[in-house]
């Protein structure tokens, strides 16, 4: 009999009940479901399914078609019009210059999704998956260790929890995780105080949870070991074997009847993340429990490999880190320091040192030059190791991965074709069973944006998304700079200047010579916003940045050119585009609505132009799950979220003049709703009226083509704000914007400071003094004398 899958092999067997077995907390009920939210929670398949040569054939055709369309709106519409219309006058030829712009530069960004769309198809249909035992022979005898960092800053505990739990179920032979909480260590607020305290025990309750299973795998591997150098028949060292993997199947079984389950993500978690672990296990049980019955057996290679499997699944090291804690790591408020004061201290031993009020980490060498007592060997008390490893696992915080990421993506990168190959990701995918509208057409556009990636590595313009990947330590290295900041060595790899990071550092690689890659498979989750304040502030940080980086980028260009190793034109025009799309896309669509253009301007062809883009992400939304008629929802969707785009662009243009650099602000994750700026839910109320108004003038005028126009977008539009923001949450937020700007917020009295004790050489702080200096030095001079009297100085 053929087993094709792990559900073939387990048939019905799945987690408990269709989730009925885990409790649900009732301390967090679940947001409630609207109407037209998602109602499938099965996850897609994390192998592309093989595109047809038809789908592929008309992929091509898009493309074809795009082009000759265009191309024909130019001859067709705009040169016949200025060429019969000499004396038409400046006003018409301006409007028929800027409206040709807008058109092309829109018509290209369709062009360039086609095209990464089209060699997303080519890399699925050639993707071939390694197979299990190639993967345990290559692992087998492995020594090379990942670090798997995860960033986080006010997240919930249950979040950080799952994402741990994600990472530390990978099956890899050196696998340590470090939690690199940026909150602030001593908060004043109770609540916060405790919410911050349950994050720090996470990685200790994790690693004590794992003892257990990895503590009898260790024993089983050494027992087989023994054994075998004993002589032992095969057919008792193979019973021993089905054991152990009995024996993990049930506790990851256990552990997922006992984890609650309070919305989509903790279903994915329980079922995806524990329960196909489970399956997995299982399967491999299948094959063992069938080779007993066949009276046969792997060979003992085999089998050491495959408890060499048990003991490393459960075999990782978990630690948390807060950088906040040392005044000698770089305090800015983003994720990117947060990742490099880490990597900063990594293979190399740190001992807190007490200078003053401030407390750093000053490197040491040997116990000797440690300060151990008598020089004896070992480290002193206090002192932090920070081990090296040759590869990082960057994963955020709200981020799911599934089973295999590290064995996958590292044997992907260890393969010698892939050497120069810096950072290996798989684009995240979106939680299936969204509870809100706008959560499910947000999810569909990061579905569609995994495939658009994809594309983007047969060109090798892979862009890093950040919310997860694998990456060369020493590629890092390359790209390393040392900046000196209030007198310390701050080392940054990954660039803040941005708080798209991750894009910025995929420039500086490139630069240096090293490519990045998209594992073809979907294997890691990420949280979408699930209401419009929250989505507010993901797409303005996306949006901000792109127009920054693109400098930096035709820097590249020059300095590859000049060493023989020019950009190919696919790889410059897809780079391009994703840095600088939103902002033309933005200001064309403004343009397109607000601007009367002349109905001599507009042609069928236009439409002819766009139809092939909107057809080929109707299919590939339906591929992926979700209905071909989102395209309408998605289209009103960027309507209203056009003014947050804008907003991200001219932040952009702000920050390339000032210098400055914008702090990352976290999504919000709360199971109630993030109020939105006032200005950002008003303006999708504008483009309705606006629109509106402008059908009414292009009617009165019998100008049809823009009159169907502007229907569409006062439709769709309509339709968004009812739909994702809501009219009542809408009102609501409105509201509290003209209630916070007209509101004068009263200054707080200070209270008089009480009287400084008199300072006498007992008491005074003389450590803080030496190594601070005066700290007053932009302080008012006024009342100079009085503080002189108060400290006791004549």
């Amino acid at each position: 009999m053929a087993i094709n899958s792990v559900d073939d092999a387990l048939g019905a067997r799945q987690a408990p009940g269709p989730y009925a077995g885990p409790a649900i907390d009732d301390d967090a009920a679940p947001r409630r479901r609207q109407w037209g939210s998602e109602k499938r929670s099965e996850p897609l398949s994390i192998i592309h399914p093989t595109p047809s040569k038809r789908k592929l054939a008309l992929g091509r055709v898009a493309i074809t078609a795009t082009l000759v369309f265009w191309a024909a709106y130019v001859v067709s519409t705009i040169l016949r019009q200025l060429a019969n219309n000499p004396n038409a006058g400046f006003r018409f030829q301006f409007e028929a210059v800027l409206y040709l712009l807008v058109v092309t530069f829109l018509t290209f960004s369709a062009l360039m999704y086609l095209t990464a769309r089209q060699a997303a198809l080519n890399r699925f249909a050639a993707h071939r998956r390694a197979p299990r035992g190639e993967l345990d022979r290559h692992f087998r005898d492995h020594d090379a260790a990942v670090t798997v960092l995860v960033p986080s800053y006010a997240e919930e505990p249950s979040v950080v929890r799952g994402t741990l739990w994600s990472a530390a179920l990978q099956e890899f032979p050196n696998l340590r995780i470090v939690l690199l909480i940026d909150d602030n260590p001593e908060p004043s607020d109770p609540a916060v105080l405790a919410k911050l305290e349950a994050t720090r025990a996470i990685a200790a309750e994790i690693e004590a949870a794992l003892r257990e299973p990895h503590a009898r795998a260790a024993i089983d591997l050494a027992s087989f070991r023994r054994r075998r150098d004993e002589g032992a028949p095969a057919s008792e060292l193979l019973g021993t074997l089905a054991a152990g993997y009995l024996a993990a199947a049930e506790w990851l079984e256990r552990m997922a009847e006992n984890e609650p389950v309070n919305d989509h993500v903790d279903e994915f978690f329980v079922d995806s993340v524990i329960m196909g672990l489970a399956r997995e296990l299982r399967l491999t049980l299948l094959a063992l429990q069938a080779a007993q019955a066949q009276d046969t057996a792997p060979d003992a290679d085999r089998m050491e490999e495959l408890h060499l499997r048990l003991a490393r699944l459960f075999g990782a090291e978990l630690d948390h880190f807060e950088r906040k804690r040392y005044a000698s790591l770089s305090q800015e408020a983003n994720k990117a320091m947060n990742l490099n004061s880490f990597i900063s201290l990594m293979g190399k031993t740190w001992l807190p040192d007490q200078r003053g009020d401030a407390l750093v980490l000053r490197e040491i060498g040997d116990a000797h030059d440690a300060g151990a007592p008598g020089g004896a060997p070992g480290l002193p008390e206090g002192a932090l190791h920070v081990p090296d490893s040759e590869y990082l696992l960057t994963l955020d915080a709200d981020s799911l991965l599934l089973r295999d990421y590290c064995l996958r993506l590292v044997y992907f990168l260890e393969s010698e074709e892939n050497s120069r190959i810096a950072v290996t990701q798989t684009p995240y995918s979106s939680f299936r069973g969204a509870p809100t509208r706008i959560e499910r057409i947000a999810g569909a556009t990061t579905d569609i944006q995994h495939i658009l990636h994809q594309g983007k590595t047969r060109y090798g313009a892979t862009f890093w998304v950040g919310a997860n990947a694998i990456i060369r330590k020493r590629a890092l290295a390359d790209i390393e700079e040392i900046h000196t900041v209030g007198g310390y060595e701050i080392r940054t790899y990954i660039q803040d200047r941005t708080v798209i990071e991750d894009t910025e550092s995929s420039i500086d690689l490139g630069t240096h010579g090293w490519g990045l890659s998209n594992y073809p498979e979907r294997l890691s989750y990420s949280a979408t916003p699930p209401d419009f304040g929250s989505l507010v502030v993901q797409r303005r940080r996306w949006a901000n940045g792109g127009l920054l980086i693109l400098p930096k980028f035709w820097k590249q260009l020059r300095q590859r050119r000049l060493r023989r190793d020019p950009v190919p034109l696919r790889e410059t025009l897809l780079r391009v585009n994703y840095m600088a799309s939103i902002a033309w896309a933005s200001l064309g669509l403004c343009f397109l609505l607000a601007y009367p253009y002349d109905s001599r301007l507009l042609s069928p062809l236009i439409f002819a132009a766009a139809l092939p883009y909107f057809l080929c992400m109707g299919s590939d939304l339906r591929d992926c799950g979700h209905r071909f008629s989102d395209i309408f929802r998605i289209y009103g969707f960027n309507l209203v979220l056009l003014p947050v785009n804008i907003a991200g662009v001219l932040k952009s243009i702000q920050q390339a003049y000032t210098g400055d650099k914008i702090p990352f602000v976290r999504t919000p994750k709360v199971r109630d709703r993030t109020a939105a700026p006032a200005l950002y839910v008003a303006v999708p109320y504008l483009i309705v009226a606006f629109s509106l108004l402008t059908l009414w003038r292009d009617v009165q005028g019998q100008n049809w083509g823009n009159a169907a126009f502007a229907a569409i977008n006062a439709a769709l539009a309509a339709y968004a704000i009812r739909a994702y923001i809501g009219i009542k949450n809408s009102l609501v937020d409105m509201a509290l914007g003209v209630v916070d700007w007209l509101f004068v917020h009263p200054r707080e009295r200070q209270a008089a400071p009480e009287p400084l004790p008199q300072a006498t050489p007992e008491t005074t702080d003389w450590s803080t003094i030496l190594y601070q200096g005066d700290r007053r030095l932009n302080r008012d001079l006024r009342g100079k004398k009085d503080r002189r009297r108060r400290i006791g100085v004549n």
